[in-house]
């Protein structure tokens, strides 16, 4: 005699969840303060599934995101359909992208989840090497399949969704603001960013995103609204818990936020709090995703601010040890780094030194693309304008002022 399959629709639902056992469902029913074992799952997922209490129908309904009755659940004799547990219907993780959509309306497997996650990891890498006005486009249909994806997921798999659409969102947030100088639809980007965190209950994402948001006001000398942001970011990295890399990096942001508001010895202090938070350590590891923040990238900044501070020397010699340290894929910081070199020696006098990192930087962006970088370059140009009439500010400037960032510089 065949074996019957039991109550195909509840095991269907467990699984397109994310919940691959037994036991990994009733850990979950656990966490929503249902409690039951095993042989309680398999009584559900028999040919005749007992109809479950009232507090076992909304975790469950709430886990696998449909109605009782569509897990196949038949309702005992006199029972009042009209008051039977329904699907929670929760807020979109993220407002929709500015395009139509259609609805996603069949329940998606598990298998849906990893997929998406497996693309949002490759964009991960991706953006180190990838142009930008290429990968963003990329990026953007990504953050509109993951919108569309949450509302057919539920359980263990909705939450991975929710964390691959926010970490996604984070970077498509981040080509617009560092590369492509966007500021303002960095900042919706990185709402809806915000709202997916909240979604997958990821507190370090939540942190991350706000303290990117802080470089926003930060850049714009809006100090006030700049740390507002970095008190929300810190609150929610004490909910982590952080590891000792992902704190040196908060301090880091808001040193530079600091920075671009004149206050560099405030940002100095930051700094050196960092360093000590990274020579203290933490048991905490880093997230998978932050993969933008390294020791030489916290020297990366601390230079940056002893050069705005006026110390000379000593960001000389903080910019030429970040320099020799970076890792052969940190292109786009490499063409930061070697514009602020270039003015160290143009506040220095030396103008002939400044034009040759200056054209090195130029030469990374060819390859690179990072308007960032192309920012400070652009400030080493005016801070040489005492020696323009020399050649080798006159070769600089065939250089940078091709048609194309001719063109940029006076459209900006």
């Amino acid at each position: 005699m065949a074996r019957s399959p039991g109550n195909v629709r509840f095991k269907a639902a467990r699984l397109a969840a994310g919940y691959v056992s037994q036991q990994a469902l009733v850990k979950a029913l656990a966490a929503l303060n249902c409690h039951v074992d095993v042989r309680q799952v398999r009584r559900w997922e028999s040919d005749t599934p007992p109809w479950p209490h009232s507090g076992a129908q909304q975790a469950l309904t709430e886990l696998l995101g449909q109605d009782i009755e569509q897990l196949g659940f038949a309702p005992p004799a006199g029972h009042d359909r009209t008051v039977a547990v329904r699907r929670t219907q929760l807020a979109p993780a993220a407002s929709g992208p500015r395009v139509s959509i259609q609805n996603v309306t069949a329940a998606q497997p598990a298998s849906a989840g990893a997929d998406y996650v497996a693309v949002t990891r490759a964009h991960r890498r991706l953006y180190w090497t990838v142009a930008p006005a290429i990968l963003h486009p990329a990026t953007v249909a990504h953050g509109t399949l993951g919108t569309a994806l949450l509302p057919a997921t539920a359980g263990a798999t909705r939450k991975a969704v929710a964390g691959a659409l926010a970490e996604s969102l984070l970077l498509t947030g981040r080509i617009e603001f560092f590369d492509l100088r966007q500021s303002d639809p960095a900042v919706d980007t990185w709402l809806r960013a915000l709202q997916a965190a909240g979604e997958a209950d990821d507190a370090l994402m939540g942190a991350a995103t706000l303290a990117h948001m802080a470089f926003v006001p930060g850049w714009a000398k809006n100090r006030a609204g700049a740390a507002e942001r970095m008190v929300m970011a810190r609150t929610y990295a004490r909910r982590g818990p952080a590891s000792a890399p992902f704190l040196a990096w908060l301090d880091a942001v808001e040193a530079e936020c600091e920075t671009r508001c004149g206050r560099t010895r405030e940002a100095l202090n930051l700094i050196a709090h960092g360093e000590d938070v990274l020579a203290a350590g933490t048991e905490h590891s880093d997230p998978e995703w932050m993969d933008w923040f390294s020791p030489t990238r916290l020297a990366a900044f601390k230079g940056h601010t002893q050069l705005i501070a006026g110390h000379l020397p000593q960001a000389r010699e903080t910019l030429l040890d970040v320099l020799e340290c970076l890792p052969a894929d940190a292109d786009k910081q490499r063409t930061v780094v070697l514009a602020d070199l270039a003015a160290v020696e143009a506040a220095a006098g030396q103008p002939d030194v400044a034009c040759g990192y200056a054209l090195r930087a130029l030469a990374q962006l060819e390859t690179h693309w990072y308007a960032t970088g192309m920012e400070r370059i652009r400030e080493v140009r005016r801070a040489l304008a005492p020696w323009q009439a020399e050649q080798c500010v006159r070769d600089l400037d065939d250089q940078l002022y091709g048609w194309g960032a001719t063109l940029s510089a006076l459209t900006r």
